[in-house]
């Protein structure tokens, strides 16, 4: 079995352990709430803040969760990949987690998952996913996966909730290209 059959087998896997998927509770028009969270790019750490990253563009910010797990890796990793495209069209690509936050640091920089590509955001207590109702209902002290896209006016622009990593970085990618239209 080839890697990237692997992965998403993995992925589909991981999945099935979440069986219940959450619907996004944040409908686009809706304010997004603000944060600001300890994270790290390429293994270093700073500060993220969501209004900082909005003077420059749309922000995404995909909850997953947790680090170093079969279906955040694949997600990260397809992420990484498509972060070129995000960023022509100046959008800023933030990972969100409760879980395995001391994980982070090398996950940010590991080739399998960001690769260094973009920044992921500590959530201690699952505060910020609990805010966006990003949390799995199976375990709240964790993040669900949930994709928000967020518009230079502080406005989800798009949501998307679904245990399978698989469509989130097409269904961001579409919204944010709909956005520079």
């Amino acid at each position: 079995m080839n890697a990237p059959t692997k992965r998403m087998l993995m992925a589909t896997l991981a999945g099935l352990a979440f069986t219940s998927t959450a619907l996004a509770a944040l409908k686009p028009g809706a304010e997004a709430p603000e944060f600001s969270a300890p994270a790290y790019l390429a293994g270093e750490a700073f500060s993220f803040d969501l209004s900082e990253a909005l003077g420059k563009g749309p922000v995404v910010v995909y909850f997953f969760p947790a680090a170093n797990t079969p279906g955040c890796n694949v997600e990260a990793h397809l992420f990484s990949e498509a972060i070129d495209e995000f960023k022509a069209h100046k959008a800023t690509v933030i990972g969100v987690t409760a879980g395995n936050v001391d994980e982070l640091q090398a996950f940010s920089s590991n080739t399998e998952t960001c690769g260094g590509k973009f920044a992921v955001a500590a959530d201690e207590g699952a505060k910020i996913a609990a805010e966006y109702d990003a949390t799995l209902s199976m375990k709240p002290e964790w993040s669900s996966r949930t994709s928000y896209v967020i518009s230079t006016d502080g406005k989800i622009a798009h949501a998307y909730s679904d245990m399978s990593p698989n469509k989130h970085v097409r269904e961001t990618l579409d919204a944010v290209i709909a956005l520079d239209k």
